[in-house]
Formats: structure tokens, sequence, C-alpha cells
């Protein structure tokens, strides 16, 4: 197994790994072209579980000597990926017209390494895929992001600097040319315009303003239903599966908009532990991760964290942390067919659609039998009616009251 060229520095938190070289590879096509160059420096934080309930921390950088192997070029899409020790980071990039993007960046580690994660209680691969703003690079074009990027999850923090990528290399060369990201980018405050006061013309005729027009907001279709599964491994089966439709409704300022998942576009990853697992969720504009909590007799939906941007490209990112969603018994699935809303925060609204969850103890890569919400029970016919019953006696007893106060008024006029 790869060994670290670095120096171990013992902490609290568990063990640092520095190393000082950043990492420069290239990939050639079946034609023996140059197809994608990359030179860059990535950091990584990890948490894990070691042996005995223990938590520890290590922190690490991508070593100087990696491999290029299942690094992959094409006409619409290009995947780098370097491997070290059993570890994997790779970078998937799609080009549309005369721009391209990454749209994830996926770290994949084996927590069997002891070299890296001593101690360790579990001995299997973890992926975790975050979706970078690395967007818009010109066609023929390096990106070239010298600031620091870090993109958390609950148990890994990636920081990126010194990047140099080019996907879609062209004519068998890199480009000269630089597409920086908006970190690098200078910022210059233009000075206030300055204005002159102009008197307005003296009219005896007023004219009424305009009346405003407002635009309807267009009626979204069902979201599609995505069907998920994370795996420890490639040669395992399933430890959490999923099966959802989900729109999100955001409200910023006075705007209100909703938008629904698209599973054809997502990438999806995520990992399964003993008290806790997690599903993240990729796509051009959000990223969704949710955590589930298991208490060993029930699980449910413990966390929430959404970011993206809306179609106008406002940036968002909600996040909570304390919810009690969609619980059930560890063994079981959780399961609602019916659409449900759930506010998560004051700004953002989830919305299901033919939900089936569980991300604990499944067997054979199969959901087990399901607790239903009360929505899809049979008793939920039941709450309409006890409605009109509990209104039908309240209507009777207000007629007796009323009749007896009549009463009551004519007998004391006869005893005057």
């Amino acid at each position: 197994m790869y060994r670290y060229a670095a120096i171990a520095l013992f902490v609290a938190s568990g063990i640092v790994f520095r190393l000082s070289h950043g990492v420069e590879v290239t990939v050639r096509d079946n034609d023996d072209k140059l197809c994608i160059y990359a030179d860059l420096m990535v950091n990584f934080s990890v948490s894990y579980e070691e042996v005995g309930n223990k938590s520890s921390t290590v922190e690490f950088e991508l070593p100087s000597k990696v491999t290029t192997n299942g690094s992959d070029c094409s006409l619409t899409s290009s995947l780098l990926k370097l491997n070290f020790g059993g570890h994997t980071w790779s970078v998937n990039f799609t080009i549309d017209g005369e721009k391209y993007q990454a749209d994830s960046i996926t770290f994949s580690y084996d927590l069997s390494d002891k070299t890296v994660f001593p101690n360790a209680a579990l001995n299997e691969t973890i992926s975790v895929s975050v979706k970078p703003e690395i967007t818009d690079v010109v066609k023929d074009t390096c990106y070239s992001c010298k600031s620091k990027d870090t993109f958390e999850s609950d148990t890994v923090n990636q920081t990126l600097w010194n990047v140099l990528i080019q996907a879609f290399v062209s004519n068998n060369s890199k480009s000269e040319k630089i597409t920086s990201c908006a970190a690098d980018v200078p910022v210059t405050t233009a000075p206030p315009p300055t204005h002159t006061p102009t008197k307005a013309p003296v009219t005896n005729a007023t004219t009424a303003p305009p009346a405003p027009t407002t635009t309807p907001t267009p009626t979204l279709p069902t979201p599609t239903v995505g069907k998920y599964s994370i795996k420890p491994n490639e040669n395992s089966t399933a430890c959490l599966l999923a099966d959802f439709g989900l729109r999100i409704g955001l409200k910023q300022a006075e705007k209100y908009q909703e938008m629904n998942l698209d599973p054809n576009g997502t990438i999806f990853s995520g990992n399964c532990g003993v008290n806790s697992s997690e599903l993240m969720l990729v796509t051009n504009t959000m990223t969704i991760k949710l955590t589930f909590a298991n208490d060993a007799k029930k699980f449910r939906l413990h966390a929430l964290n959404i970011t993206g941007k809306t179609s106008s490209g406002a940036v968002f990112s909600e996040a909570n942390t304390n919810l009690s969603l969609w619980e059930a018994a560890v063994g079981a699935s959780y399961m609602c067919n019916k659409e449900q809303n759930y506010t998560i925060t004051g700004i953002l609204t989830l919305f299901t659609f033919d939900l089936r969850v569980q991300p604990f103890a499944v067997r054979k890569g199969v959901f087990s039998t399901a607790e239903e919400c009360f929505l899809d029970s049979d008793l939920s016919f039941l709450v309409p009616i006890a409605v009109g019953v509990a209104l039908s006696f309240l209507i009777v007893l207000v007629l007796i009251s009323y009749l007896i106060g009549r009463r009551k008024s004519r007998t004391g006029y006869q005893s005057v």
C-alpha cells in the first residue's frame, strides 16, 4: 500500500500530515493526444470513528505522486481521476458549446488504510461528492484559481488552491489563455456618479402611472422519482436506499420560487455508519445533503442542508440540523406516497412525492417492510368524518342552547 512521504505531527484531534508539493498530471485519449492537463493542490480533513467509540480527525494533502488510471476523455465529457494509496479524487467535466464546467468532485477514501486512519473502527471505502463553482470556463483556456476554495461536509473538508486545469484540450497542447476564478479577479470600486439637479418642467396635466403587470408563476410538473442506493464498495449490496421525487420552495425577499430535482442529471453519493448515514445529491443548480440518525430503535431524518442557485442566479444556502422527519423502526423502511411538505427554515420548504427511505439495516439490497405515514394509512379518511361529526354536534348544541334560552325568556315574561 502507498506510503505518504510526509512528516506526521500528532495532535489532540488526530494525525496531521504536511506536504509541500503540488500535483501536475496529464491525461491522453485513445489517439495518445493530450486531453486533460492539471496542476493543483488539495488538502483533506477527514473525521472517522476509532475502535472504542472514539472519534478522530486526520489531515493530509494530495501527494505529488499519483496515477491517472480510470481517467477518460470524450467530446462532451471528461473525467480526471487521481489515485493514491487506495484512495481516489476525481473531477467530472462537461462541455456545452464554447464553455465547459466541473459538474462534481468526488473523494473516495479507504478506512482500511491504517497508515492514514490508525485504529479506524470500519474497514470500508466511503465516497463524498460536492458541486464546485468551476463554471463558464471558455473552451481552449485553462481554469486558474490561486485562491483557496473549501468544500465542507459532515466528515470531510476539501480545500483546493493553486489550481490550473484544462479539460477538452485541443491541438495536443495546453493553452496559454486563462479563465480566472472570481476570487482571483481584483474588485474595483467605481466612484459614485455625480448628478446635476435639473428643474422639471411644469405641466398642468397629470398622467396616471401605468398599472403594473404581473407574470403568473408557472405550475411545475410533479417531480420525477429518483432511485438512489449507496454501497460500501462495488462488490457489496446497498446499505442505504432512497426513492423519492423532490421539490424545494424558496422565499427570497418578496419572491417565492419552486424547483424540482431532476434525478436524470443528479450525481449521488453517501456513506453508511452505525449511528449516522448520509445521502448527497448534486445537480447543476443545487446540492442536497440528507443526514439520517439512528438511536438503536428508530431512525429519522436528522439534518438537511441545501445550497444552490435560483433561476435568476441568486445563491442560497439553508440548513436545519434538528429535524425529526421520516421516522421508522430500525430494520424497517419509511414510506409516504402522498405529497408532503415540510417547513425546513423560514426560507426553505421541502416537498416530497412517492417517498420511501431506509438508511440503516438494509438486507439483501432491498427495502424492508414499510411503516406508512398517516396520509397513506387507512385511518386518514376518518379525519374529515371526525371533523364533520364534531361540527354537527356543535351545531346541535348551539341550537339546543338557543331554544332553552328562548323558553326561559318566555317564562320570565309570564311571571311578570
